[in-house]
């Protein structure tokens, strides 16, 4: 099975940034711009197709309530893809203390309807992963059994604030919350790939959300703690729709990792930690 566990499917009408600068260098803006109708909702059907045509099976949707960097994905945007293609699409929830209060509140809001995780993004939100607002937000993923993923590292959209994305900030939720599985988006991207690495190699429940990193270029990042070990504890995922979604997976499967580890990375690893992608999807 293959997962592409990081994917914005943003309403255009609701993006800050330009569908340009959304979308990227790297998009197939041909393929993508086909997926949206007049009004810039996503049309389920045609991203369905989209994913099924490059070979994955299952893939997060990812929720964004980030009005300082790059606007709004509401979760009622991702509800339709998952009614139409309920077999491949997964919801993950995301809370910003900004816009939300209390924040467990609408984490629990968001899980009732269906999401397997939550994403924390506190780069674009502008809260430091270990700020005490968040804590009831990990309270309850712990005591749902709901993984969190955090963005790691910087990004380049307008309004973010590049420190909050130094996985050393984590060390501090991890202590206080033992048992937390605990995705680190991007891997560490930039200048904090070691500290990532560094942590999903000594904690069990640290795992690296590769998205958004040339595959081709995974060994050279990673290279001092040997990336045989590192791929061991990596989670395949494109940043669609900044990414070619085939291709992506063709350059895992040429890195040479052996076909244990390459599975792993490409949806095994992803199905070990996101229990919600082995289940039908549930909303309350």
């Amino acid at each position: 099975m293959i997962v592409d566990a990081h994917v914005h499917v943003a309403h255009l009408a609701r993006l800050k940034v330009p569908w340009a600068q959304w979308i990227g260098p790297a998009g197939p803006e041909e393929a993508w711009s086909a997926c949206y109708d007049s009004d810039g909702a996503a049309i389920p059907e045609k991203v369905a197709a989209l994913f099924a045509g490059a070979g994955v099976d299952r893939v997060l949707l990812f929720c964004e309530y980030s009005p300082k960097a790059t606007g709004w994905q509401t979760i009622e945007d991702m509800l339709p893809l998952v009614d139409a293609d309920a077999e491949r699409f997964r919801i993950v929830a995301n809370v910003n203390p900004h816009v939300h209060h209390p924040v467990a509140a609408e984490l629990d809001r968001q899980l009732d309807l269906g999401a397997v995780a939550l994403k924390v993004h506190p780069v674009h939100a502008g809260i430091a992963p270990n700020d005490p607002q968040l804590y009831p937000a990990y309270a309850r993923c712990l005591e749902r059994g709901v993984p969190v993923i955090v963005h790691t590292g910087p990004s380049n959209f307008p309004g973010a604030t590049a420190r909050h994305g130094d996985p050393v900030l984590l060390d501090d939720v991890l202590r206080d919350f033992p048992g937390l599985r605990l995705v680190l988006a991007h891997g560490g991207r930039g200048w904090s790939y070691e500290a990532a690495a560094s942590l999903a190699l000594t904690r069990e429940d640290v795992w690296l959300d590769v998205a958004g990193l040339p595959p081709r270029k995974l060994p050279v990042y990673y290279e001092r703690f040997g990336f045989e070990r590192v791929a061991a504890k990596c989670i395949f995922g494109t940043d669609s729709p900044s990414a070619d979604v085939a291709r992506n997976i063709t350059a895992i499967r040429e890195l040479g990792l052996g076909d244990d580890l390459t599975d792993g990375l490409l949806g095994g690893n992803a199905l070990t930690v996101y229990p919600g992608l082995a289940e039908p999807p549930t909303r309350v």
